[in-house]
Parts: structure tokens; C-alpha cells; sequence
């Protein structure tokens, strides 16, 4: 087919599909269309140069419709946030985007539209900083009821039973299993909303192998993490809630019985080497031709493990080694599919791992409310979620236009079916003191100790709640300031 006609139809059809958006965005839009208006967003994500990336994504589709609207994008994430460069003083502490975002929001200028991650909305509800939205979707008839329970109900438990954003799009985990693994072990597949116990002993059945040969069962992420897996086992301990301190950053909360039965478990993971170990990295450029793995660092694609947990749109990099997998040498394609993140008994419907990026609502100090709720209304609305759900990373809220990837025959709902984790007021404190990360290391520095034998879990626990304790009373005394890591023990 000639290109320059090809590209022609491809345009036309582009067009097609937009026009019915476009129409629908058009009534959700203002009465006058000759009076222009300036909606300003403000928003914690990362925008992009010149705000391209953003309005591809949330403002292009509006802007066309709405002639009249004047869209103004405020990103209070930089580069000197993200990745520390171009500071004039190399010991600046770069202003927390969140912060910033609370800043503009009562400033003289206010933006009218605020978008930012779930894990910031309990705190800009607390503050009273958002316009609550459940009146104008009961007066406007906005119909949630598609919309995915654990993207609404999440928002509802964050602003205690009350709607004060919306997100068109989430992010979700679940644990992506190798069939074939299970196939010639003879052990039958994983199952949704699997007791955390019983998924550990399906990798108990499909762990064996000794040294660089061993097939392993389960790991927590589908990358090789190097064999430390504090960092990598939220999944397990979120849902449970267990807090590593107190709500005031000042006393440690790690010596108990229920910290003590989760290392207990994690620990027995490592030592029955039922998770994947290291790997050598030092001997791979003497890899003989014929031994070479082009997917040697994920250990789900390398066949290391049977079972691993990964993300939605981690999908598309595992769809394209499998479509290709006949051109890739040393790489043998296999089925897969997916189930549920596994459950605690204490909370039988909680996963972890739920992401939203783009919840947005409407500042309490708005300037031009009515077009905000307008903007909101279209982009979590049913149009915006059939024209963007092939084409983005993330799912679209909107059930009914939750399409597979490339028409891929797996368990969708796995990624839909959990609650996020309740939120912690640690995300807060966390944010407002970076320094509090330093008590993590000292937890992942005993963890590894117990691991290895050096002590028991429960000295492990104990000795973290004194070094805790220690470093807690250092950050208070010097907020501000650095705070070197404190000598290992020992």
C-alpha cells in the first residue's frame, strides 16, 4: 500500500474515533462558548518538557473541544527534585512536590484543578484543601457506578466515606505464574485470593535445583533484587498495617509478636531457598555463547521462578518476549497467566500494591470551580476511558473498558479484584522527613543478620527498636539537618 495513503486512512480513522469523544467533551463543556476561561491544574506528576507529556496524557482532548478554555499547567516535580541536578547549591533540599502543591493551593493565585498520587489524598482531606465532590455527582447525575470498586472505595475510605477526587487510571499488581513449571511438576495452578501460606507451599512443591541449575517457586518481584528482600516484601507486610514507629516518628514499634512472626516467615523463605538467590554478576561476560539468557536478570522470563509478582503494565514487556520469542536466541516461549496477589487471613480482600497517580480533585480555594468539576467529569468519564483504554500503561477506571492487551486470554480481573491498603499516616511522615528512611536501613541491615543466622529474630527486633530509638531522638533533635548513618554493630 502507498505510505502517503496509508497514512491518510490511518489519520481518518484516528479522527473517527475521536469525534464521538470530542462531541461528548463539547456538552460536558461551558453554555458560552465565546467567553474564555483559564483553568489552572496543578499537579505532582511529573509533566514532562514543556508540559507535553501531561497534556498528552489529561488536557489535549478538553482543549480541542473547549476553544474557549485556556489550560494552565503548574508541575511542582522537577528535575532537581527527581534526579538532584541543577541545583545552584549542591546542599539544597529540594522542595517536596507535595508540599509545594499545598503551597499554591493557598496561595493568591490558586490553581483550580489538583492532581497528585492516593497516597496524599487523606492528608489534603485532613487539611480541608479539596472541594467535596459527592454533591455535584448526585446533582450532575455523574454515574461511579462502573468505575472499579477498588479505585472508588479506596477513595471513599481515604476521605472517610466521602468522594473528594477521582482518578481515571490505576496501576495494580498480581502474581504472574509459569504453567509449563507447573505442568511438568504436576502441582496445579495458584488460585485468586490465595492464603499467603498456601502460596508458599506451592513453592515449597516447585523449588529444586541446586546452585546456578535451581528453579525456584516464588519471588516477590520479577526482577533479580539481588537477594535482599527487605525492600521487596510489601506486598506481604502492608496489608497487615504494622508500623515501624509511632505516629509522632518518636518511639519504635518493631519488638512484637506480630513483627516477630512475619521475619519468622520471611526468614524461612530465604533459609529453605524458596525465593530466587543473587546472582553472580562478576562471571556473565564469560558466559559461553550457548549458555546466554537475554532475560538472565528477570528471573520469571529466565525460568528461574514459577510464580513472581509484577505490575499491569509490566505486561507489555513479557507479551513481547513471548510474541518474539522464536527470534530470540536462548529464550524459549512459555504460557503464563495470572492470579490475585495472595491473602492474609487477617485481611481477606486487601492487597498492596494499588497505584493511583492521577487522582484529581477541585482546590477549596478554586477560582473557576464550575470548569473544574467539568474537566473532572470528562476525563473520568466513560468517553475518556474508551478512547484512552488501548493506549495507556496504566487501566482505565471504567470497567466496561478494560480491554486485555493485544486481546491476550488471561485473568484481567486479577489486577481488579483487591482493595488497596489501608493509607499510613507514615507516607505523611515520611515526606516531611527523609531522614526517617535511615531507620528502614537499619532494619534491612538486622534482617539480613537474622537471615543469615547471626541472631534471632526476635534479638534482630529488639536490637532495631534501640538503634531505632537512637536514630528517632537524632532526626528530632536535628530535623533539618544530615544525619549520618549510624556505626553497624558489631
Amino acid at each position: 500500500m502507498n505510505k502517503r495513503l496509508k497514512r491518510t486512512m490511518l489519520v481518518t480513522l484516528s479522527v473517527g474515533l475521536m469525534v464521538p469523544v470530542l462531541q461528548a467533551c463539547t456538552k460536558a463543556g461551558s453554555t458560552d462558548d465565546k467567553t474564555e476561561k483559564v483553568l489552572r491544574i496543578a499537579t505532582t506528576m511529573y509533566a514532562g518538557p514543556n508540559d507535553e507529556y501531561f497534556r498528552q496524557r489529561f488536557t489535549e482532548l478538553y482543549e480541542f473541544a473547549n476553544k474557549n478554555v485556556k489550560i494552565e499547567i503548574i508541575p511542582t516535580m522537577d528535575d532537581r527534585y527527581m534526579y538532584g541536578y541543577g541545583r545552584p547549591d549542591p546542599n539544597e533540599k529540594p522542595k517536596d512536590p507535595a508540599e509545594k502543591l499545598k503551597e499554591l493551593m493557598n496561595g493568591d493565585n490558586p490553581p483550580d484543578v489538583v492532581m497528585f498520587g492516593y497516597e496524599q489524598l487523606p492528608n489534603l482531606v485532613e487539611e480541608n484543601l479539596l472541594t467535596q465532590l459527592d454533591p455535584r455527582i448526585s446533582t450532575d447525575k455523574f454515574d461511579t457506578t462502573d468505575i472499579v470498586p477498588a479505585v472508588l472505595d479506596g477513595i471513599k475510605k481515604a476521605g472517610d466515606g466521602k468522594i473528594y477526587g477521582l482518578s481515571p487510571t490505576f496501576n495494580s499488581s498480581a502474581v504472574i505464574y509459569n504453567k509449563k513449571m507447573f505442568d511438568e511438576a504436576g502441582v496445579e495452578y495458584p488460585t485468586d485470593k490465595m492464603p499467603w501460606p498456601d502460596m508458599f507451599d506451592l513453592a515449597r512443591r516447585l523449588s529444586k535445583g541446586e546452585g546456578k541449575d535451581r528453579k525456584y517457586g516464588f519471588s516477590f518481584s520479577t526482577y533479580s533484587m539481588g537477594g535482599d528482600i527487605y525492600y521487596t516484601t510489601q506486598s506481604y507486610t502492608i496489608p497487615l498495617q504494622l508500623r515501624i514507629f509511632d505516629d509522632k516518628a518518636e518511639k519504635m514499634t518493631v519488638n512484637t509478636d506480630q513483627w516477630e512472626n512475619v521475619w519468622k516467615t520471611l526468614v524461612q523463605l530465604k533459609t529453605e531457598k524458596l525465593l530466587p538467590e543473587p546472582l553472580d554478576m562478576s562471571n556473565m561476560h564469560m558466559q559461553a555463547p550457548e549458555d546466554y539468557n537475554p532475560f538472565q536478570h528477570d528471573d520469571f522470563l529466565s525460568g528461574r521462578t514459577a510464580m513472581a509478582i509484577t505490575y499491569y503494565g509490566d505486561l507489555d514487556r513479557i507479551n513481547n518476549a513471548m510474541k518474539n520469542g522464536q527470534n530470540i536466541k536462548g529464550f524459549t516461549p512459555f504460557e503464563w497467566d495470572v492470579v490475585t496477589l495472595p491473602v492474609h487471613q487477617e485481611a481477606p480482600d486487601v492487597g498492596a500494591n494499588i497505584g493511583m497517580e492521577s487522582v484529581m480533585g477541585i482546590n477549596a480555594k478554586a477560582q473557576n470551580a464550575e470548569e473544574a468539576w467539568k474537566y473532572i467529569q470528562f476525563i473520568n468519564g466513560e468517553d475518556w476511558a474508551k478512547l484512552k483504554a488501548s493506549s495507556n500503561h496504566n487501566i482505565v477506571s471504567r470497567q466496561k473498558y478494560i480491554k486485555k492487551k493485544d486481546g491476550l486470554d488471561f485473568n484481567m480481573k486479577a489486577f481488579t479484584t483487591l482493595m488497596p491498603a489501608p493509607m499510613q499516616e507514615d507516607f505523611k511522615l515520611y515526606r516531611e522527613n527523609q531522614n526517617l528512611y535511615q531507620v528502614n536501613n537499619i532494619g534491612a541491615r538486622l534482617f539480613q543478620e537474622a537471615a543469615e543466622g547471626k541472631m534471632s529474630v526476635r534479638d534482630a527486633l529488639k536490637q532495631w527498636e534501640t538503634e531505632g530509638n537512637q536514630m528517632l531522638q537524632r532526626i528530632k533533635d536535628n530535623p533539618n539537618g544530615p544525619i549520618d548513618a549510624m556505626p553497624m554493630a558489631g
